[in-house]
């Protein structure tokens, strides 16, 4: 993996981890830092998941990705707010 790959990944990840974070009703933790963890698990979670169709950006499809990093910000979410 190139420097420009790396760059491009992380800020694909931080896109849609914050779009996610907008869409879902609970908040990801970690600011910035969160909505990197949350895009970068969404594009690994969502395509296996939901398979691989529509637009693909640096690699990665969106509506999978975006689909699985809503996911995570729901279930990371949710376990912040029952433990607190």
């Amino acid at each position: 993996m190139s420097i420009t790959t790396f760059i491009l990944t992380v800020i694909f990840a931080l896109v849609i981890g914050t779009v996610a974070d907008r869409l879902s009703p609970f908040s990801m933790p970690g600011s910035w830092v969160g909505a990197i963890v949350a895009g970068y698990v969404g594009t690994l979670l969502g395509p296996y998941l939901f398979g691989t169709w529509g637009p693909v950006v640096v690699g990665y499809w969106l509506v999978p990705s975006l689909i699985g990093a809503y996911i995570v910000v729901i279930v990371i979410g949710g376990i912040r707010k029952v433990f607190g």
